[in-house]
């Protein structure tokens, strides 16, 4: 009988995502694959060290044991060949994490293998991959560098931006093409319509169903956005038709996010703009969350920058 994952929150995540492969990576784009596959060879023993999706990675496998059943299923998805992806597994069994299952394309395109592995959730720090992923319809998004310290509650914190990530783009279209004011008055106009799910809006709704099975939930969400009042009613209103409950809220109105989300000691934060990412990933792991090629926002801000 086949595995049914289904009923599983389903995280694909890249090698170089769950380890620090940055030097490996380095010699890669350097020397070619030979040398790569060569060091990765003389090096198949050593552990990898930790990458900026490990504590998150290790605290979601750990709900099964919480719950006595599987919640969190995690597949490594790499470009690797079977060959050099050897040393990930043997530094995976290094580290005991439950991770059995793999994705090694040899070089080939993965986002072709998210449906096959019914992913919820893709983390890399290939900028081509996540980008295709998110054009295939999966969450996904591009990891920055670890913070040098690192944080983080016992609870799995994880934080949202609001507009083009838990929620569509179509507001953040109006407030680059239109400004503030028209921004407010298109969400005063339909406060009480839900605002369009985005690209982690199911994400955010598996992460919820996560969070019913146990009494005292060790999983804490929450959204950290640039919206304030009155801005902020048509959010509360779109997740009470979901049936979502986020544990915090911050409406920051333009504040910066990084020190919300330092004291919040979030195991990640998904953000869709540089600007927010690059600061919050000096104090959390972080991970920018691209628009679709061809969407109407990503269009804009292509033309604005031509």
């Amino acid at each position: 009988m086949s595995l049914d994952l289904s009923q599983c929150l389903v995280i694909g995540i890249s090698s170089r995502a769950l380890f620090d492969l940055e030097e490996e990576n380095d010699l890669f784009n350097a020397d070619g694959v030979e040398a790569y596959k060569k060091y990765q060879r003389k090096n198949e023993n050593k552990p990898l060290k930790k990458g900026t999706a490990y504590h998150l990675v290790e605290a979601l496998l750990k709900l099964n044991e919480l719950s006595g059943k599987k919640l969190v299923e995690v597949i490594v998805m790499s470009r690797n060949s079977p060959d050099t992806g050897l040393r990930v597994f043997k530094s995976i069994e290094h580290f005991d994490l439950d991770i059995t299952r793999a994705a090694f394309s040899g070089g080939e395109n993965l986002s072709d293998y998210l449906g096959a592995f019914s992913v919820d959730l893709f983390l890399s720090k290939s900028e081509e991959d996540v980008q295709l992923a998110i054009d295939s319809g999966c969450a996904a998004a591009i990891l920055y560098a670890p913070p040098k310290e690192i944080d983080m509650s016992k609870q799995i914190r994880i934080a949202f931006d609001a507009d083009a990530v838990i929620f569509s783009e179509e507001s953040e279209h109006i407030y680059k093409t239109k400004g503030l004011e028209a921004f407010l008055a298109h969400e005063k106009e339909n406060v009480n319509k839900p605002l369009p799910e985005g690209p982690f809006a199911k994400l955010l709704k598996t992460l919820s169903f996560l969070q019913e099975q146990f009494d005292d939930s060790p999983i804490r969400l929450a959204i950290v956005t640039a919206r304030n009042s009155p801005a902020h009613e048509r959010v509360v209103q779109t997740l009470r038709t979901w049936n979502v409950n986020v544990d915090e809220a911050f409406f920051l109105g333009g504040l910066s996010k990084d020190q919300v989300l330092k004291a919040y000691r979030a195991h990640i934060f998904f953000d869709d703009q540089d600007t927010h990412v690059e600061g919050a990933s000096k104090l959390v792991p972080s991970g920018k969350v691209p628009y679709r090629t061809g969407s109407p926002l990503n269009k804009w801000i292509n033309n604005e920058n031509n």
